[in-house]
């Protein structure tokens, strides 16, 4: 039973140690040991812990970590802040033509101004859909 109690110390430590590092790592050799710790309590032969410890490992390290570091280096894909108001739609305010006017986005009111030069001014209550924001300015073009 020594044995096991040794095994799960070190599985606890690497696993607290992968804090520091966050590589990914150390938590797959810390689940290495406690399934170590789990063959050492149920058969008590250090050569088949020893084993249990090295295939798992390997394994964790080889298939189990490439998945959890794409998972969490591809983040998540919801647009935040002023990306977020790209494609939504909005209300005129005030006549937006392509040097002025406001909008309402979401219940707050942003200077607007159209996406097009040469398109005709929108009158107020019109929807829109906002291209892009430029500085505090949304460039809104008429929804179709």
């Amino acid at each position: 039973m020594a044995a096991a109690l040794i095994w799960l110390i070190v599985g606890i430590v690497l696993m607290i140690a992968e804090v520091l590092s966050g590589d990914f790592v150390l938590i797959m050799l810390g689940i290495a040991a406690l399934l170590g710790a789990g063959s050492a309590a149920i058969t008590g032969n250090p050569v088949i812990d020893v084993a249990v410890f090295a295939v798992s490992s390997v394994g964790l390290i080889v298939l189990a970590r490439p998945a959890l570091k794409r998972r969490f280096l591809a983040g998540s894909h919801i647009a935040t802040g002023i990306d977020a108001l790209v494609g939504a739609r909005a209300v005129v305010v005030s006549t937006v033509d392509y040097d002025a006017g406001q909008v309402k986005i979401g219940g707050e009111v942003w200077s607007a101004r159209a996406v097009h030069e040469a398109q005709p001014p929108i009158a107020p209550g019109t929807s829109v859909t906002v291209v892009e924001i430029s500085g505090a300015t949304a460039v809104v073009d008429i929804l179709s």
